[in-house]
C-alpha cells in the first residue's frame, strides 16, 4: 500500500534533528490534519523534526480522507483485523523516517488521533526498540490476543474528551486499565467538556509529556 507525500515541519532550531515526532491522522482526515501540532509544541521541542504521514488508503466514509483501515461499525473484531492488517506499512514508515532523520527509534514519538491512536499504541508496543513516547488523542488501545510484544514498553499519555460521542470516554479508562494491567505505564488527562477532538489543556498536556520523555530517552 503507497503512503502519499507526508507533511512535515523541520527542526525550529534549524539544525539536524535530535528526536522525531510521527503524527498519525484520524479516519476520513490527512497528514494536514495533525501537522499543526508540531508548530504548537514547537517551543518545547525546539530540535525535534515532525512528519504527519497520509495514510495509504482512500476513506470509504469519506472520499477526500483517508483511512488506515476500514472501520465499518466499530466491531472489536474488526478493528483487532483491522489494526494488523495495516501495522505493516506502518512499521516500514517509521523505519524510513528514522533512517531519513538519522536517529534511533529511541528517539522517536508517536502521537495518534482517533483511529491513528490504534495505529499508534499498537505498532509501539510491538517495536523491537521501543520508542521514546506515544500520546493518544480520543481513541483507545486494540489489544492483539497473539501480537508479538516489544522488548520494553514505552510511556503512553491517553487524552479524551468527557463529551465524545464517537468514541465515548469509557474508551480511555478501558484502554487505561488494560495497558496498566499489562504492565504498560501509562497516564491519561480528561478534557472536560470536549467532545471528539483536541483542545488547548490537552494539547498542553501532549507537548510537555513528549518534551520529559524525549529530555529523559
Amino acid at each position: 500500500m503507497p503512503v502519499l507525500d507526508s507533511p512535515r515541519l523541520p527542526p525550529r532550531s534549524g539544525g539536524a534533528p535530535d528526536s522525531l515526532v510521527i503524527l498519525l491522522h484520524g479516519y476520513g482526515a490527512d497528514g494536514r490534519d495533525l501537522i499543526d501540532l508540531g508548530s504548537a509544541w514547537a517551543e518545547l521541542l525546539p530540535d525535534t523534526a515532525f512528519v504527519s504521514p497520509h495514510a495509504p488508503d482512500p476513506c470509504e466514509g469519506a472520499p477526500m480522507g483517508r483511512q488506515w483501515f476500514p472501520l465499518g461499525d466499530m466491531d472489536p473484531h474488526d478493528m483487532v483485523r483491522g489494526v494488523a492488517s495495516a501495522a505493516p506499512a506502518l512499521h516500514r514508515l517509521i523505519q524510513s523516517e528514522l533512517q531519513r532523520a538519522r536517529l534511533p527509534a529511541s528517539r522517536l514519538a508517536l502521537v495518534g488521533f482517533s483511529q491513528g491512536c490504534m495505529m499508534a499504541l499498537s505498532v509501539a508496543l510491538a517495536m523491537p526498540q521501543p520508542p521514546a513516547a506515544v500520546v493518544g488523542y480520543s481513541g483507545l488501545w486494540v489489544p492483539e490476543p497473539n501480537a508479538a510484544a516489544g522488548a520494553t514498553a514505552p510511556p503512553i499519555l491517553l487524552v479524551h474528551g468527557t463529551d465524545d460521542t464517537l468514541i465515548p470516554v469509557q474508551a480511555l479508562f478501558q484502554s487505561g486499565f488494560g495497558l496498566a494491567g499489562a504492565g504498560i505505564p501509562v497516564e491519561w488527562h480528561l478534557s472536560h467538556g470536549l467532545g471528539h477532538g483536541i483542545d488547548d489543556t490537552g494539547l498542553a498536556h501532549g507537548g510537555l509529556f513528549l518534551a520529559q520523555r524525549l529530555a529523559a530517552a
